[in-house]
């Protein structure tokens, strides 16, 4: 498995033979020119994971990408678009891809909730080689290989991001969704993250742009 990190929830994944790009956001940058992909995944409706301005672009430069969201996202973009709801499996060539989730974490009472699609990828043997969440705190029933971990976000503590990871209790630990705090504070959420991970747990930290082997 290969993952390069473009800020924010911005990941792109390479895993058996597949290239998966998710939540191409307004806080992500450095993913605009890439090109030979096989798919689009959007968690959710959110312009921090879908950027409204460079979306069509991205889509252009990827004729044959599938184009796969939540329910909600996928009904609000133009054609082509395909809804991936909770316990739905996909193939993708030799990868599989399965739906999580379903619903985004509550920021409060008064906000609407929207959907949101776990994307689990990986094989019939093991279907969750990685997990990216989105803004949710599912935990999948099955073991997790790379788990992209929301750090920060309006909806969420530190207290509940180390309940989550500890929750789930993947082999590697990569952070995600830290586009919103200022990047000389990110140190305090990686270190708490990293400190409190249970035994077994790598945190491991993909630098903006750079790339890393799992």
């Amino acid at each position: 498995m290969r993952i390069a990190h473009f800020g924010h929830s911005c990941i792109l994944v390479e895993l058996n033979g597949a290239k998966v790009l998710f939540d191409p956001g307004t806080f992500a940058h450095g993913f605009e020119g890439i090109t030979g992909l096989d798919a689009i995944a959007v968690t959710h409706q959110h312009p921090d994971h879908i950027d409204p301005n460079r979306i069509e672009a991205l889509i252009e430069a990827n004729p044959t990408a599938r184009l796969l969201s939540d329910p909600q996202t996928a009904q609000q973009r133009a054609e082509g678009w395909e809804p991936v709801s909770a316990g739905q499996v996909l193939e993708l060539g030799e990868l599989q891809i399965t739906g999580g989730g379903g619903r985004h974490a509550v920021i409060h009472p008064e906000i609407p909730v929207v959907d949101n699609t776990v994307f689990q990828l990986g094989t019939a043997a093991d279907p969750a080689q990685l997990v990216h969440p989105g803004d949710s705190l599912w935990v999948p029933p099955v073991p997790v290989g790379v788990l992209a971990i929301p750090a920060a976000a309006p909806w969420m503590r530190i207290w509940d991001a180390v309940d989550y990871l500890r929750a789930v209790n993947p082999r590697t630990a990569i952070p995600i969704h830290h586009g919103i705090i200022d990047p000389s504070a990110q140190g305090i959420f990686f270190g708490r993250l990293s400190e409190m991970a249970p035994a077994g747990t790598e945190f491991r930290v993909i630098e903006p742009e750079d790339h890393d082997q799992f």
